[in-house]
């Protein structure tokens, strides 16, 4: 009987410990100045890089947005077929402004419009040769710029997701032997942290 209630007790402290274990890792964990400094980091490159697309599409006769929607189209897998709905969720702009978008690349001959002859509503579009050099001048110089400079891009990223593991316990692989251990304060604090 003893023993039963010495099992049962030990049952219910390794689950109290997973309990604040999983609680402090997950929902009160300090964020570290770290953190913070990637998190800024990480969104200046991005502004940084959107600024230098939005000028490279500039300098090549395109609007930023015809820019984004030449390469939306380009981007869908071979065999699909671009449909404006797709190209909307894309750009996650509304039908109606992709119809807009769609309208002004055609005008100036960098895309085309076609029909499904098995239901006139679907419309897909594709590129013609000369959004595809329009395209491709800008593509150059952005793959050049982050050839260049993404490493930063990439460490802040992985300043921010190495905090987010190295926070989080992992109390589903300690034996039982270790789960023991963690009745002593000290060590509870240390697996928390």
């Amino acid at each position: 009987m003893r023993k039963e209630r010495t099992q049962d007790a030990f049952k219910v402290r390794c689950a109290c410990i997973y309990i604040v274990l999983r609680y402090n890792g997950h929902v009160r964990r300090r964020i570290g100045d770290s953190e913070y400094a990637a998190l800024a980091e990480l969104r200046y490159r991005i502004r940084q890089f959107i600024r230098g697309s939005d000028a490279a599409a500039e300098e090549a006769g395109l609007e930023p947005q015809q820019y984004q929607m030449l390469l939306a189209i380009r981007a869908l897998p071979g065999e699909d077929k671009a449909t404006i709905g797709q190209l909307a969720r894309r750009l996650l702009i509304r039908h109606h402004s992709a119809v807009g978008l769609i309208d002004r690349l055609e005008a100036h001959g960098y895309v085309r419009r076609d029909r499904s002859r098995g239901d006139q509503r679907q419309v897909s579009v594709s590129l013609l040769p000369s959004g595809q050099r329009a395209l491709g001048r800008v593509v150059r110089q952005r793959l050049h710029e982050l050839r260049g400079s993404g490493h930063a891009l990439v460490g802040a990223i992985s300043v921010i997701l190495k905090g987010n593991k190295s926070s989080r316990p992992n109390v589903r692989n300690l034996g039982t032997q270790n789960r023991r251990h963690l009745r002593d304060k000290s060590l509870l604090k240390e697996r928390s942290r």
